[in-house]
C-alpha cells in the first residue's frame, strides 16, 4: 500500500446517520475539503445540503468520477460491507472513523486491502489534519496550527493535548495522523514513519502510543535501525504500576490471533528499545516541546 495525500483529494462519505458524521462534514467543508458525495443506503437520489446522496459506492463513482478517499461513519457491524464496497469501487484510501469493529471483520478487511493495495486508516481513527491545508476526519481544526512537527498517534484524546503544548511552544504541526484506537488497525506507525521521512514539510516527529499495543515494539525496532528525522515518543500509561488488563474480548481475540499475551515486561522492554535508538521518551506531555527543541526542531 502507498500513501498519497493530495490537498484536492475528492472525498466520499459513507454513512450519515449519526451526529458525528454530520458535524464532521460541516467542519471539513468549511476547511476546504472537497467532499463530492454521500453514500447512505435508502437515501439515494436525495441531497444533504449541496451534496448528492447515493445508495451504493459504485453509483457514486459512475456519477461523480474518480474518488481518492472514503470516510466511513456507518455502525461497527456495517463497516466491513461498506469498506469492501469502497475497495471494489477502486477507492485507494479509506479512513474508518467508527470504533469497535469486530476483530474478525477487521482481519477480513485487511486481507482484502492487502490484495488490492488499499490504504486503511483505522478503525477508530480521528483521521488526518494538515493544519490550514487539509482536514479528513473529526478533528477540531482550531486546536492545531501549521508548522514542521508531525504527530502520529494511537490516542485521540492525547493528540489535541499534545498539539496544544506544541502550539504554546511555537511548534506547529506539519500533519497529524491518528492511526486508530481499536486493537486491530490498518496502516501502522511504521508505514507513516517511513512516509514522513520524505515529507518536505516535516522536520521532526512525535510518536504517541499506548504500552498495550504490540505494534509499538515493531515501531521501536524499526526506529532503532534508522537514522532519520528526530523522533520523540510518549507512551500513554507508562507510569501505570502494571499494564492495562486485557479484559475486552476484542483485544484478547486480536492478541490471541497474532501471538501469546505477554504483558509483564513490555513497558521496560519498549523503553529500552527507544533508548537504544536514541529516541527520548517524554515522562510527561509537557516535556515534549523541550525534547523536540533539544533535537533541533524549530517548529
Amino acid at each position: 500500500m502507498t500513501i498519497d495525500l493530495q490537498l484536492d483529494s475528492r472525498v466520499l462519505i459513507q454513512g450519515v446517520d449519526n451526529p458525528l458524521a454530520l458535524a464532521a462534514i460541516g467542519r471539513m467543508q468549511t476547511y476546504g475539503t472537497k467532499i463530492v458525495g454521500i453514500v447512505s443506503a435508502g437515501q439515494g437520489g436525495g441531497t444533504l445540503g449541496d451534496l448528492p446522496m447515493f445508495d451504493l459506492v459504485e453509483e457514486a463513482q459512475l456519477m461523480l468520477g474518480p474518488i481518492e478517499t472514503s470516510l466511513i461513519f456507518v455502525s461497527a457491524y456495517q463497516v466491513l460491507d461498506a469498506a469492501l464496497e469502497a475497495i471494489a469501487a477502486g477507492i485507494p484510501q479509506i479512513i474508518i472513523i467508527t470504533r469497535g469493529l469486530p476483530p474478525l471483520d477487521m482481519i477480513r478487511l485487511l486481507r482484502q486491502a492487502s490484495i488490492s493495495k488499499t490504504l486503511i486508516l483505522g478503525s477508530g481513527s480521528a483521521g488526518i489534519i494538515i493544519p490550514d491545508r487539509l482536514l479528513l476526519g473529526i478533528y477540531q481544526p482550531q486546536l492545531f496550527s501549521p508548522g514542521k512537527v508531525a504527530i502520529i498517534s494511537r490516542n485521540q484524546s492525547l493528540t489535541a493535548e499534545i498539539a496544544s503544548e506544541l502550539n504554546q511552544a511555537n511548534l506547529g504541526q506539519s500533519i497529524v495522523i491518528h492511526i486508530g484506537s481499536d486493537p486491530l488497525v490498518g496502516s501502522s506507525c511504521r508505514l507513516w514513519l517511513e512516509w514522513l521521512q520524505s515529507d518536505p514539510f516535516t522536520e521532526s516527529i512525535v510518536l504517541v502510543g499506548d504500552i498495550c499495543w504490540d505494534s509499538e515494539a515493531a515501531t521501536a525496532a524499526y526506529l532503532l535501525a534508522q537514522q532519520g528525522k528526530p523522533v520523540v515518543a510518549y507512551l500513554a500509561g507508562i507510569h501505570a504500576s502494571t499494564p492495562h488488563p486485557l479484559t475486552d474480548a476484542a483485544i484478547v481475540l486480536s492478541h490471541t490471533l497474532s501471538k501469546p499475551i505477554h504483558n509483564a515486561d513490555t513497558i521496560q522492554q519498549r523503553i529500552e528499545t527507544y533508548k537504544r535508538a536514541k529516541i527520548p521518551v517524554a515522562k510527561k506531555i509537557g516535556q515534549i516541546p523541550s525534547l523536540l527543541k533539544k533535537l533541533g526542531s524549530k517548529g
